[in-house]
């Protein structure tokens, strides 16, 4: 009796668990929504924005008047005997403004403008980088699981072949050589269906990884080996490239450094502010009967620095020269990928549309052979070379048809497509 409880209760525990080890079917419009909400690398170019934007705003308080108040009450007293404590109260109120600084200030405006857009354009190729990386892993575990019903497939396949050798070998009609090469058939078979397991847990663990998860638990994908860009012509690759968000964000560096440049040389300009104040100190009583004020300009102009600031100014051009190379060697690098992936894209679709046509012609062969072979008009060499080649034209297929979705996903990669993307 305590044995049937015992086992009533694993029951019990098994079936509520069960549900929590299931594996989890996602979409790849699932996929993107949830990489969006929360993978790291979004989170920290978010974050690079906002300290673009905060800087801005930190340059922009030096145009503002700058108020200052000040207040302080202060005991004064002796211990000797017959002389009374005082107390002495006082306040001010000043006020700076800026009034001139040969646009200093204002261009370092305009530079941190162009810093809050190259941080969006880094966005941008963060949001580029994460679809890719989500896309290969999408399309990996895809695969995975298809290859673990062709692996099993397979397998099956390679049994039946066994099954029929044997009888063939006892029958006389085989010797040992042909059966033992069956039977190897088979172990390579049964490991590949492992492998393919492995390989599965593997694609799960990535794509997890790639959607920004901690935990990563058993998944599954749905979907098709379809690529959604259909445009057979070749586009303007230069219109491409300088239209990327790499492109754009070495392009807004390069206006940030020639801003930059003008405040370097700025620095030699004099500095004219508005400043005024009030207050009132008195050591009688508070509050104040009357206040003191006074409202005035301050004029500052610099005369010598030690060579500090040509030293700038020789560093703003240094920089500015860097951003304007970097920018014209990242637009031939982003060119030549477009180039690349154009090809590449190009051929891994005719490379499917291939694959088809041999495993056709592979499929045909097999259901020939075997017929042949079963009436003993093609010898064992022959058909086992067929059927391998039924074997290798299968997963040939099936890796064309994913090797035609990654490069459709570094094609849209290359050209700045992020997951707000709407091709799948």
């Amino acid at each position: 009796m305590r044995a049937k409880i015992i086992l009533f209760l694993v029951l019990i525990i098994s079936f509520a668990v069960l549900p929590l080890r299931a594996e989890e079917s996602l979409t790849w419009k699932q996929c993107v929504s949830e990489a969006q909400r929360a993978h790291p690398d979004l989170f920290s170019a978010f974050a690079l924005l906002q300290q673009a934007e905060a800087e801005k705003r930190i340059t922009e308080g030096s145009l503002l008047p700058q108020l200052s108040l000040g207040a302080s009450s202060q005991q004064n007293g002796t211990t000797e005997k017959g002389i009374a404590a005082s107390s002495v109260s006082s306040f001010s109120l000043s006020a700076d403004q800026l009034l001139y600084d040969g646009q200093k200030t204002s261009n370092q405006v305009a530079s941190n403008a162009e810093a809050i857009k190259a941080a969006r354009y880094n966005y941008s190729a963060v949001s580029a980088n994460v679809r890719f990386a989500l896309r290969s892993a999408y399309t990996q575990l895809l695969l995975a699981q298809d290859l673990v019903d062709l692996t099993v497939e397979i397998a099956e396949r390679r049994q039946k072949n066994v099954r029929l050798i044997n009888l063939y070998y006892q029958g006389g009609k085989e010797h040992i050589g042909s059966l033992h090469q069956a039977q190897a058939d088979l172990a390579q078979a049964e490991f590949e269906v492992s492998q393919a397991d492995r390989g599965l847990a593997l694609a799960q663990t990535r794509l997890a990884s790639a959607l920004g998860r901690d935990i990563h638990n058993p998944l599954r994908v749905q979907g098709s080996y379809r690529a959604s860009d259909l445009s057979v012509g070749k586009p303007d690759l230069a219109l491409l490239a300088k239209n990327n968000p790499l492109f754009q964000q070495l392009d807004t560096k390069s206006k940030a450094a020639r801003y930059a440049l003008d405040v370097a040389k700025s620095a030699f300009s004099p500095q004219l502010y508005l400043t005024s104040s009030f207050g009132r100190s008195s050591p009688d009583h508070w509050p104040f009967n009357a206040v003191d004020w006074r409202a005035g300009f301050t004029l500052s102009v610099p005369i010598y620095e030690g060579g500090s600031g040509r030293g700038r100014v020789s560093k703003a051009m240094a920089v500015l020269s860097q951003q304007n190379a970097q920018e014209k060697s990242g637009y031939l690098q982003i060119f030549d990928n477009l180039e690349q992936n154009w090809k590449n894209f190009q051929d891994a679709r005719r490379m499917v549309v291939v694959q088809k046509k041999q495993l056709d012609a592979a499929t045909d062969r097999s259901s020939i052979a075997n017929a042949q072979y079963s009436n003993g008009l093609v010898k064992f060499n022959d058909w086992v070379i067929i059927e391998n080649n039924l074997v290798g034209a299968k997963k040939s297929c099936l890796n064309a048809e994913a090797n035609l979705l990654i490069a459709e996903a570094q094609w849209i990669q290359v050209k700045g497509g992020g997951l707000d993307d709407q091709q799948e």
